[in-house]
């Protein structure tokens, strides 16, 4: 990777993907599970195959074609102004370069525009940079919540503002 990542980053294109049916989605879905294998103390296992949820909404975001990033949005049973964000990566090569910060205010900013008021998310513990980045953004901890992953160690949730055109 070169040292002129952060602008490279500037140019990456986000767009709204079906992880059933993109190549590039289901690129890095792959890549996201087979690092949080790797990083858990005891491993992730994914029951069955990993599909959209209905109502869900995933964001691939490619530099050059490529897949660099990912995340998404989906309903949750706690109300129906709160969404929860789900499967945020970015790839190893651009972590450092803004891209996380970039795709969870850009994630952030769809969830407001499609009716949410609150974000939530879990974590592991493993992902300490995940952690932090929340952290900076604003989100407050919280306990676990109905629907979280069995996995997850850290729970957050971020009350939303109105979209901001800037941020997307």
């Amino acid at each position: 990777m070169t040292d002129d990542r952060r602008s490279r980053a500037a140019a990456v294109e986000l767009s709204v993907v079906s992880p059933d049916e993109h190549a590039g989605a289901q690129h890095a879905l792959a890549s996201y599970f087979a690092e949080i294998d790797a990083r858990f103390a005891h491993g992730y296992t994914k029951s069955g195959p990993v599909a959209a949820e209905p109502g869900s909404t995933y964001v691939l975001a490619t530099i050059d074609g490529e897949p660099v990033a990912y995340g998404g949005l989906r309903p949750t049973s706690l109300d129906a102004t709160t969404t929860e964000l789900k499967r945020m990566w970015v790839h190893p090569d651009w972590r450092g370069a803004g891209l996380g910060s970039r795709m969870l205010r850009h994630l952030e900013a769809l969830a407001a525009e499609l009716g949410a008021r609150r974000l939530v998310l879990d974590t592991n513990e493993a992902l300490a940079e995940a952690i932090t980045m929340y952290d900076r953004a604003g989100y407050r901890r919280i306990d676990r919540y109905e629907g979280s992953d069995p996995h997850a160690t850290h729970f957050f949730e971020k009350t939303l503002g109105r979209p901001n055109q800037g941020d997307r």
